[in-house]
């Protein structure tokens, strides 16, 4: 169907790597040209070897399944005849462990706060509508294990 690559590089910074003293640091490139700067999670690894500024697998993870959805809840609204001013998501990724007892992803709660022009705005049915058919075609939800909840705001 469709190929999708990502380049992730990393170099040591001359640090003591057998005793984990290394920067986890590094780059993500894609074949647009975009270049995001990365890390591993202050949450897991401690400072100065993550850098918190920097986004980490888990908040991409997260931001994933939140822009999978908003750009399929964007097409869906139009198809509708319904026109989208602004769509703002505070997205939620929960850790813990899984049924076999290992750390994971094991929640993703989407929050979407959804503006419409005033001419033609949905019905909390047809918003409810909207959201369901979004999660269900989004190609990333349908790729987890994690529960992903939709709860407009």
């Amino acid at each position: 169907m469709s190929n999708y690559s990502a380049t992730v590089q990393w170099q040591r910074d001359g640090a003591d790597f057998l005793n984990k003293e290394y920067s986890r640091a590094h780059c993500w490139r894609f074949n647009g040209g975009s270049l995001i700067n990365a890390s591993a999670s202050s949450h897991i690894v401690p400072e100065p070897f993550s850098k918190p500024e920097f986004v980490d697998p888990e908040e991409a993870f997260v931001a994933a399944l939140s822009s999978c959805h908003m750009l399929f809840f964007l097409d869906l609204a139009a198809q509708d005849g319904f026109v989208v001013d602004a769509y703002d998501d505070e997205a939620l990724g929960v850790m813990s462990k899984n049924a076999d007892g290992k750390i994971a992803m094991t929640r993703v709660e989407l929050n979407p706060k959804v503006k419409f022009h005033n001419s033609a705005a949905p019905t909390q049915e047809q918003i409810e509508s909207l959201h369901h058919r979004s999660h269900e075609l989004c190609f990333i939800a349908n790729s987890v294990k994690s529960d992903v909840i939709v709860t407009p705001r």
